[in-house]
């Protein structure tokens, strides 16, 4: 077997690893979804009348509060998921496993791959799940087959990026509690752009930053591909962050997991 396939192998062992954790443990996958779901319910059922009252009638608007808001909620839920990525790698570096595969002849790769792969499959399972919440409180996508499989694109390429920064946040915190806390801002950084209200109703310099972030322009691709509102360059914008990101965390990443090597 080439170097290419002990590293494919060795990777799909610490996929598996890494599944049959979630499946045992699975408080973190829990609350994953638990909190886009939370957000979902509070802001259609208690906030969703008074907000939804000033959007409705907005060119970005348009129809109930809940096709506007569960985009971005639904977006939302990738970002929860670093959370669980920072903590899970940090688990394994404190507790010393990592010393262990260290002494055995496993792909230098296949610890990272393995976390990353299975942390982007546990998101993307939490997405199908709050996506089917949201179904069922009254959110109507008019999405055809492509434009569904063009946002599960999209999130699967943003949920990619924040899992890269997500092991890189996990390999340089020195306890669980910090790992936990650190991706904090990943998570409440989408309210700070498109997710609840427009960019439009916000002040000035709030507004700016709304619509240069990087989750604005994932927002209204995601909005625009399943309510049908226009995209504009939102798209473009919103995979070069996706690319951007990706590239950052990895190499962030790879550069600690070897500095680890080296303790």
């Amino acid at each position: 077997m080439s170097t290419f396939g002990f590293a494919v192998s060795d990777s799909l062992t610490m996929l598996q690893r890494n599944i049959k954790h979630a499946l045992r443990y699975p408080a973190m996958t829990v609350s994953v979804v638990l909190m886009p779901v939370m957000m979902l319910l509070l802001f259609n059922y208690a906030f969703g009348g008074a907000i939804g009252a000033g959007i409705e009638g907005a060119p970005t608007g348009g129809g109930k509060y809940i096709d506007y808001v569960a985009p971005g909620i639904i977006l939302m839920t990738a970002t929860a998921g670093a959370v669980a990525t920072a903590v899970g790698v940090c688990v394994d570096m404190t507790e010393g496993i990592v010393n262990r595969f260290r002494t055995m002849s496993i792909s230098r790769a296949a610890f990272l791959t393995g976390h990353v792969v299975g942390s982007v499959l546990q998101t993307l399972v939490a997405i199908a799940l709050v996506v089917g919440v949201a179904l069922a409180i009254g959110f109507r996508p008019q999405a055809t087959l492509v434009e569904w499989l063009a946002a599960a694109g999209l999130l699967t390429l943003l949920t990619l990026a924040l899992t890269w920064l997500s092991a890189g946040i996990g390999l340089v915190s020195r306890t669980p509690e910090s790992a936990s806390n650190t991706p904090l801002p990943l998570t409440f950084l989408p309210f700070l752009g498109s997710a609840i209200v427009p960019t439009d109703s916000m002040p000035t310099g709030l507004r700016w930053f709304a619509e240069y972030q990087p989750f604005t322009p994932a927002i209204e691709t995601l909005r625009g591909l399943l309510m049908g509102t226009p995209i504009g360059d939102s798209g473009w914008i919103a995979l070069a962050w996706c690319a951007g990101l990706s590239l950052v965390g990895y190499l962030w990443a790879r550069s600690a997991f070897g500095r680890t090597a080296k303790r």
